[in-house]
């Protein structure tokens, strides 16, 4: 299940902080999402248990043919399908109350079209509840993600589409902050060696193993030199706030 350092364990020890991070987005979700729920990407399942109790139908789509299989077993009043996206294909036009997508767009090679399709399915008045990483604070590449954002132009591409959006950010308390600077001297000590700054010239395909590797390493040598910290924290330590512009990741809800 854990194939990549992308999909943070909810079991080891070194991904909790990272963990907790994605699944704070879900308890603020829960607050708000009812009726009719959509979510785009919804991965290994981590937030369904989550907005379970706020929908009344959900809906969950991404490209894991054993994940959807699974989760519909755990879940079998959802309904879950393997789809390659975008399009959404198959799913009708204004259907949905909610789209939950979570840390899903930087994955997308349209991304415009993304936007386009979760407009297309939802009703007059449905939200769209999207996070994904600020680039201002990313460490190094990501070579698993085909672009990442800066508030301002994740905004303006929403607003292609949906005529309102709210732009919060996720933020972190002490610890956290604590965390993300530990990180970034492992990260440092790993990147120093990449003098012809490979790590932005090369095929990100050809990069996402070296990545993996050096992204576990990151955390297991963070977690034993401070492993009370890694541990001890929690989604309660993130929260969201309007400054957008510093944040770890955006969360935007906009409305059709």
């Amino acid at each position: 299940m854990y194939k990549t350092t992308e999909i943070a364990s909810s079991e080891l020890v070194s991904d909790n902080p990272v963990h907790q991070r994605l699944l704070f987005p879900y308890m603020e979700a829960a607050r708000i999402v009812h009726g009719n729920v959509l979510e785009i990407g919804c991965g290994t399942g981590r937030g369904v248990g989550v907005l379970a109790p706020s929908v009344t139908h959900y809906t969950g789509v991404d490209k894991n043919e054993p994940l959807m299989t699974k989760l519909s077993q755990e879940y079998p009043d959802f309904k879950f399908i393997d789809m390659f996206l975008p399009p959404l294909k198959d799913l009708p036009d204004n259907h949905f109350d909610f789209i939950v997508t979570f840390q899903v767009i930087e994955h997308i090679e349209n991304d415009d079209f993304f936007i386009r399709e979760a407009h297309r399915v939802l009703k007059p008045g449905g939200k769209l509840l999207l996070t994904t990483v600020n680039r201002k604070y990313s460490l190094t590449r990501n070579p698993w993600h085909v672009r990442e954002y800066l508030a301002s132009e994740l905004k303006n591409l929403i607003l292609k589409y949906f005529p309102t959006i709210d732009t919060q950010g996720v933020h972190g308390n002490q610890k956290v902050w604590e965390y993300y600077e530990q990180n970034k001297k492992s990260v440092e000590k790993i990147t120093r060696f990449d003098i012809f700054n490979l790590q932005y010239r090369l095929p990100r395909r050809l990069l996402q193993v070296p990545y993996d590797v050096a992204n576990r390493l990151s955390r297991n040598l963070i977690q034993k030199s401070a492993t009370g910290l890694v541990s001890d924290i929690t989604y309660k330590d993130y929260f969201l706030t309007n400054d957008a512009e510093n944040c770890f990741d955006f969360f935007y809800v906009a409305t059709k």
